[in-house]
């Protein structure tokens, strides 16, 4: 989003236009600032056998998923649900990566019917996935490096207390499970959390990894993830990538030499991809004032952004109906009836009911967890590409909410 003769703009689209074209609240994305993302990613591990695969829980209109596969990128999935979309946005089935998280081994099984590459992050589903194929089909394995990343425990998901991954502790236990089932393991997947700063962080989960695949003669892959950092305000510090593609570039390969082969790098950035290419558009209902603050109360809320609610994360906003006015003190609300707040004491261009405010950094977990709550619709989506904005999906109707309703007769 750029300033244009006075206007905020996105390849060259004035946003107040496009907000008028299709209405609001609007969530609207830079497909260009997706594929630049891709190519930062490519330009810092230049010479390594690189795989990026979208973490696609992000995100997962249809039509990104397709943009994001032309960039040569491809796909991570939680669910059989993001499975059957990956296929659907035109993925093929080796391209996409499958690893839930406390799900039945119905799911897994059926995932690989479709013939993705299965990602195991616990011992008993392992166990039950070993009786049932042993070696026919090759799996990954996900181990739990219990490194704390990020520094929030909300969005850490290698610590020692995490759900998430085997423990390299049970690194014994592990071995003898696959065995015992003369399982095909060919990758190894580590993921830390959200947020991560220092390369050093990465490099310490790569020796965990590193060492723990030593035990593992048939490795094609390694999966480190991601959690690159992305800048949700002005100065904020971001993860280098370029000295992480240096760093872990030379790691890897010195463990590729000990190893005996190069084996693939794998990453499942989301975030980083589609955050800072989204764009929520939201209008002013209402200017209240209290005796300690100025409240801006908007048209949407919770169920339609719960990020700042459920993870206090920070979303900077602007005010694109007045961009030259007074710089004044608000906090920014919205209608749900709970405590709904985007965010407190922020600094906007005077605000007047029926200004749009854009709350930047909303292409990774926005309209993903949005929700139905207080019986609200969920907004439309719209994908500025080549210069042109276009829906990618309507906005749902009163209807909606009905659709999946029984009504029963009572008496």
């Amino acid at each position: 989003m750029e300033i244009v003769n006075n206007r905020y703009t996105i390849q060259g689209l004035d946003l107040l236009d496009v907000v008028n074209e299709f209405g609001g609240p609007l969530y609207v994305y830079d497909a260009a600032k997706i594929g630049q993302q891709i190519e930062n990613m490519k330009a810092a591990f230049p010479d390594m056998k690189l795989k990026i695969k979208f973490a696609c829980k992000s995100l997962t209109n249809i039509s990104i998923l397709k943009l994001i596969r032309a960039q040569g990128a491809e796909l991570d999935t939680v669910s059989i649900q993001e499975v059957q979309l990956g296929l659907k946005a035109g993925f093929e089935p080796e391209e996409i990566l499958f690893t839930p998280n406390c799900v039945s081994i119905d799911e897994i099984k059926e995932a690989v019917k479709l013939g993705v590459m299965i990602n195991i992050d616990n011992i008993s589903i392992l166990e039950q996935f070993g009786n049932e194929y042993h070696d026919t089909v090759p799996i990954c394995i996900r181990l739990n490096p219990h490194i704390m990343a990020g520094g929030n425990s909300k969005i850490s998901t290698g610590h020692i207390d995490s759900k998430f991954g085997i423990s390299i502790f049970q690194l014994r236990h592990l071995d003898r499970v696959i065995q015992r089932n003369k399982l095909n393991v060919i990758g190894l997947h580590m993921h830390s959390g959200s947020d991560i700063l220092d390369a050093e962080v990465f490099l310490r989960g790569a020796e965990v990894l590193f060492e723990a695949a030593m035990d593992f003669p048939n490795l094609k892959f390694i999966d480190f993830g991601s959690g690159f950092k992305v800048a949700y305000r002005e100065g904020d510090v971001t993860t280098d990538l370029q000295e992480l593609g240096v760093k872990l570039s030379k790691a890897f390969k010195d463990f590729c030499n000990n190893y005996g082969r190069d084996l693939e790098i794998w990453f499942e950035p989301g975030k980083y991809i589609v955050s800072e290419a989204g764009y929520f558009l939201v209008k002013t209902n209402v200017i209240k004032t209290t005796p300690a603050s100025v409240f801006v109360g908007v048209e949407s809320g919770l169920n339609h952004m719960i990020r700042p609610m459920m993870y206090d994360s920070y979303h900077d906003m602007v005010n694109i109906s007045n961009i030259n006015g007074t710089q004044r003190i608000y906090t920014i609300v919205g209608y749900i009836c709970e405590t709904d707040t985007f965010g407190v004491d922020r600094k906007l261009s005077e605000v007047h009911e029926g200004d749009i405010i854009a709350i930047k950094n909303a292409g990774a977990y926005g309209f993903m967890m949005a929700s139905n709550y207080n019986s609200r619709l969920r907004p439309a989506e719209v994908l500025i590409i080549d210069g042109e904005a276009k829906l990618i999906r309507k906005r749902e109707t009163l209807e909606d909410l009905y659709k999946n309703q029984v009504e029963i007769e009572i008496s």
